[in-house]
């Protein structure tokens, strides 16, 4: 289960709120509108969307001054060699239909030799980034099968 998480800074007893998998009645009305133009799209090579759905954990500052987001993608289908052709990793593209929100801060791991997951980390330094980001997570769970809920 692909989870979406936030944890504040300052407390380990506060709020936790997580992105869950849609029942299939939401799922198949949300799905039409995946193939739009202004689909919310993860990508590590500009043009080649990402097809695995990462596990996000997101920290914030209590005051909402500043906030991490940490993507994990485990055996991301940049590393397919079908795709492999396509360019190099320059960083980690969020895009919808506002625009674009990215990341160079991108590290792969590997095992015995061979990709296997990448960690990528956006940091947001105001308020305005933090909404920013929550609008694109709430897109991309819409077009992905996930929900957004409070736990």
């Amino acid at each position: 289960m692909k989870t979406f998480s936030i944890f504040f800074a300052s407390s380990l007893c506060a709020s936790i709120q997580a992105f869950a998998p849609l029942s299939s009645s939401t799922m198949s009305r949300t799905s039409s509108s995946s193939t739009s133009l202004d689909a919310a799209t993860i990508q590590f090579v500009r043009g080649l969307d990402e097809k695995v759905i990462p596990d996000v954990k997101l920290t914030r500052a209590r005051d909402g001054s500043s906030g991490v987001a940490t993507f994990q993608f485990v055996n991301p289908n940049v590393f397919d060699s079908s795709t492999q052709a396509q360019g190099e990793i320059t960083g980690l593209f969020m895009i919808d239909e506002e625009g674009e929100i990215s990341t160079t801060d991108v590290n792969a791991r590997f095992a015995n030799g061979k990709p296997q997951a990448i960690e990528a980390t956006y940091v947001m330094k105001s308020p305005y980034e933090w909404d920013r980001f929550m609008r694109f997570m709430e897109r991309y769970g819409e077009e992905n099968g996930l929900g957004f809920t409070k736990a």
